[in-house]
């Protein structure tokens, strides 16, 4: 035993002599770089993994590893230089690896120049003394981004979330919400991210803060984190719509062209029912047919029919037949104001609409009116104020509206 010992031992100080000479032998120092492998030939911007891997079967006193210029590349390094020991051919040898991610910003056959590892090895008489090895140059070829009209976005992998500081269709009155939308991208760096967008509603105070953009280092390259936030108020009083926000990026994996899209969304107070801030005209100031209008309007065509008569003229009571029926829908649409009777409101509105020209304003009232029915949840409604726009709106009647030729609804005249 011991003499199989002192053989052990005599010849690893053989070994060791051996090892420290100022001859170095090129196999006891490598310097490899190597490239991921990717499915086609890379895009501009696209991310690009290349590990520094160095062999070393010399012990090294101090190092330093140098990089080149990358031109034509952006680059990052993955965290710090990892160092461990391995063994080749029965003997122990230590191993350094640098990981990093090159971006082309240009196309065409680009060039990565040599890595030099400067070491401090040992010589016969434990002096020092330098020694610097290489690793070779890569070519890469790189293919110009399809030509597109938004911006240019390539990521392995992205994630998108759509946060809120409290629930925004049920804000106090008064109150904003803080929207937070968060963008994870990996293998991406901070300056590719596309621009925060602007957020747009045409009914809504939006205030956009300044953008934070982040960098997190992993093994599988950079993840790049954007943070887009804006505070929103209602400006009606009400609600607001907020107008979807759309991007679209190119997943390097799939190697297709993916759409994003946070839909459009509802901001309101409470449950939308606030007190409708608009004046509202007095009941007193309505416009009203007064019943001694009405008398009146009677005697006056009696006597005109009379006086036809009389001149052996022929008479048609179309004409005070169709206001007889526009006076009459008219005092439905004032009944079902009072009482509040949204629906038969809306039919009586409908009803004169159609004996009525054309207008705008009454259109538009109209639509207010069926939104507010009809809406994603009910709203309160000024029923009386609605009556008295609803009537200043109705100035001319139909010269073509003929009750023999034109059937109503028996349901909407009473």
């Amino acid at each position: 035993m011991r003499i199989w010992l002192a053989f052990i031992l005599a010849l690893m100080s053989a070994t060791i002599a051996a090892a420290q000479t100022r001859s170095v032998n090129p196999d006891d120092l490598r310097l490899e770089l190597q490239v991921e492998a990717l499915p086609t030939t890379p895009y501009r911007q696209e991310m690009i993994l290349l590990t520094i891997h160095g062999i070393y079967k010399r012990h090294i006193t101090r190092e330093q590893l140098i990089q080149p210029d990358f031109e034509g590349f952006s680059w990052m390094q993955l965290g710090e230089d990892f160092w461990y020991e391995s063994l080749i051919d029965g003997l122990p040898v230590k191993n350094m690896r640098r990981r990093m991610a090159i971006f082309p910003d240009e196309f065409g056959t680009l060039e990565v120049g040599r890595f030099q590892h400067t070491l401090t090895l040992l010589d016969e008489d434990n002096k020092w003394f330098e020694h610097t090895i290489s690793s070779d140059p890569l070519s890469i070829e790189v293919q110009a981004e399809p030509k597109r009209d938004d911006w240019w976005f390539p990521v392995r992998g992205l994630k998108v979330t759509d946060d809120w500081s409290n629930a925004p269709d049920q804000l106090k009155e008064g109150e904003g919400v803080l929207r937070v939308v968060r963008l994870s991208a990996l293998g991406a760096s901070p300056d590719m991210m596309p621009p925060m967008p602007e957020l747009r509603s045409p009914s809504a105070l939006i205030f956009a803060h300044p953008e934070k953009r982040l960098v997190e280092l992993t093994p599988d390259g950079p993840r790049a984190i954007a943070f887009w936030r804006w505070t929103i108020t209602p400006t009606n009083g009400r609600s607001a719509i907020l107008e979807p926000i759309t991007f679209s990026y190119f997943d390097t994996v799939a190697r297709v062209d993916r759409e994003v899209e946070m839909s459009v969304q509802r901001i309101a107070f409470g449950d939308a029912i606030v007190a409708d801030t608009r004046p509202v005209t007095p009941p007193e100031r309505q416009a009203r047919l007064w019943p001694g209008r009405v008398v009146g309007a009677a005697v006056l065509a009696f006597g005109i029919g009379l006086a036809l008569i009389l001149r052996r003229r022929s008479v048609t009571f179309v004409p005070a037949q169709n206001w007889l029926i526009r006076w009459r829908v008219w005092r439905q649409l004032r009944r079902a104001a009072q009482r509040n009777d949204r629906r038969m409101l809306r039919r009586a509105a409908h009803a004169l609409d159609a004996l009525y020209e054309p207008e705008a304003e009454r259109a538009a009232l109209l639509r207010e009116l069926d939104s507010a029915l009809f809406g994603p949840t009910p709203q309160q409604w000024d029923a009386p104020g609605f009556a008295c726009a609803y009537g200043t709106s109705l100035r001319v009647p139909r010269r073509d509206f003929d009750l023999r030729k034109t059937p109503l609804n028996p349901s909407t005249v009473e």
